[in-house]
């Protein structure tokens, strides 16, 4: 495993509180994700991303940070989180976690002394004003729940600045003492043995009058000292941004290559789903012309759903409007600027368009991550507050609270009813089942990681009349693969000019014993309606 291990990675994110429960308790921990990293390793991923697992009063679902240097003790322990690390590292799996640079809980001890006492060292951790009139162009995020980024707190006597919920303080990066807290708590978990850090909110780092307080020069200098830091104390450790910005707007949190190594890719997942309903690659080939390569030694991370709303913000209101009408049609369904929504839920739990968007997912360029439970195709409860309903409880058998715990009460219920209820949709009945979304996942990652075009290569367009047909070439040296999609819901065909690649073959990575000679004129391919296939060339 190289330094540079990341760009050919699959990356599965793991919600901790949903995995296993392994003392009866209700709530998964590391003890029973241990007992599941069989099964992960068996899906043919390489690095689970850990979601929050500090200790939290949980009003945002551990991102509310109250000890940065502990474990929640729904959780564990410090000991139980190693032993997991060891686990997973004895099965060649690595593991990133979460790091909440921006914010802390109002919980934190920090917090509690600097509204206490405006003498403390930690008063000046947070952002405070006498008149909260402040960085009025800085919009706001949570527009559901948040009137203004600033609240009053009547200890102090002052208003102090958050982006995200009121009980969520952001941390002051003005002051020199943060960013030293900042890299001794990064410092702490590399130690330990973590792969890297998924570093949450990275845009909002510093506040400056007359902007909207994201993406401005002082936080970039701050991020580049800690990936100078990484690398020269923990090469091999990767640092991913969350940055939910159009594609140029992320570019700069490459740096010169000195920043970071990966950062999601938040306007290609929408643009998926609407060419899908729309039947028209144009919203897939609109971004992926406006997506600038990153520079060496850096990747983007794409994916199809996560933890959070299925986010519009990077789409045009009418393209947000018509997302929610054709996908959201239930208000419930709506949260924030997004929808809260699981994968396969979304599109009608239909085979045909699952297969699409994973084969799609695994061959664009970047390292995908997949959202654990859509591997099998759960639903979702649309009933629960806030992202809760797409957090529910993995599940793994028709047994009591669907093999996730022995507990009388979990801390979720577990999905029930006739389409999506843990009776029909579990991983003990998807593993007997060839046909399963279980066996697809591991088909397509096997077939992805046979083919080092599809994780490394560069893209090329091939052009096609049809509208609904999308193909593009992934090319490494002398290795490459056609990836062609029908977005259609009819059958089509396309005439595919291989005539420069004469004497070789195709063969169909996602068809068994599919190839065929590479013809001195143009090959009819027939697609099926919302057909995908991998044409890779055979010399």
């Amino acid at each position: 495993m190289t330094d540079r291990w990341y760009e050919e990675a699959v990356f599965y994110e793991l919600y901790l509180r949903a995995y296993q429960d392994s003392n009866g308790d209700g709530h998964g921990d590391f003890r029973g994700a241990i007992q599941r990293l069989d099964y992960v390793k068996s899906l043919g991923v390489d690095c689970i991303w850990i979601l929050p697992m500090y200790p939290s009063p949980l009003k945002d679902d551990g991102y509310d940070v109250a000890d940065y240097y502990s474990i929640h003790s729904d959780y564990g322990t410090l000991e139980d989180f190693k032993a997991f690390l060891e686990a997973a590292h004895d099965r060649e799996l690595r593991v990133v976690i979460d790091l909440v640079m921006n914010h802390t809980s109002d919980q934190i001890h920090w917090f509690q002394e600097a509204r206490r006492d405006p003498q403390s060292p930690y008063h000046d951790y947070y952002v405070w004003s006498e008149t909260g009139n402040e960085y009025a162009g800085a919009r706001i995020i949570f527009l559901d729940t948040e009137e203004s980024n600033w609240s009053y707190d009547e200890q102090a006597g002052k208003y102090y600045w958050h982006r995200f919920y009121s009980s969520q303080p952001d941390l002051n990066y003005d002051n020199p003492a943060v960013h030293e807290e900042m890299f001794n708590i990064i410092r702490f978990w590399l130690d330990m043995g973590v792969d890297g850090f998924r570093a949450d909110a990275v845009p909002y780092l510093y506040e400056r009058e007359g902007t909207n307080c994201e993406n401005l020069p002082e936080t970039h200098l701050f991020l580049k000292k800690v990936r100078e830091m990484m690398n020269d104390e923990y090469p091999g450790r990767v640092l991913i941004a969350e940055a939910n910005q159009w594609p140029e707007d992320v570019l700069p949190y490459f740096g010169e290559g000195d920043e970071f190594h990966m950062c999601f890719h938040f306007p290609i997942m929408p643009r998926l789903y609407m060419a899908l309903e729309q039947h028209n690659k144009r919203p897939i080939v609109d971004i992926l012309n406006r997506t600038p390569v990153p520079p060496e030694g850096a990747q983007w991370l794409t994916f199809l759903r996560n933890h959070d709303e299925l986010t519009l913000e990077m789409v045009t209101p009418e393209e947000r409007q018509w997302m929610w009408e054709q996908y959201a049609p239930d208000p419930r369904m709506r949260l924030n600027l997004g929808i809260r929504r699981r994968l396969t839920p979304l599109i009608g739990n239909d085979r045909r368009k699952w297969l699409l968007l994973h084969a799609l997912l695994l061959s664009l360029p970047g390292t995908p991550i997949i959202y654990y439970g859509d591997e099998i195709g759960m639903g979702d409860n649309i009933w629960l507050d806030d992202r809760h309903g797409v957090r529910t409880p993995m599940q793994w058998s028709a047994e009591k609270n669907a093999g996730f715990s022995r507990a009388g009460e979990t801390y979720a219920p577990v999905i029930d009813g006739e389409q999506y209820g843990y009776e029909t949709v579990n991983v003990a009945r998807q593993e007997d089942n060839p046909d399963s979304y279980l066996w697809a996942t591991r088909f397509l990652l096997r077939a992805r990681s046979q083919c080092a075009e599809l994780q490394r290569g560069s893209r090329e367009w091939y052009t096609t009349e049809s509208e609904s047909v999308l193909a593009y070439w992934r090319i490494l040296d002398d290795s490459r693969t056609l990836c062609l999609f029908n977005l259609g819901n009819e059958p089509t065909s396309i005439s595919l000019d291989l005539r420069e690649l004469s004497g070789g073959r195709v063969v169909d990575l996602l068809q068994e014993d599919a190839s065929r000679e590479i013809s001195n004129w143009p090959a009819v391919y027939r697609l099926r309606p919302f057909g995908c296939h991998w044409l890779h060339i055979e010399a």
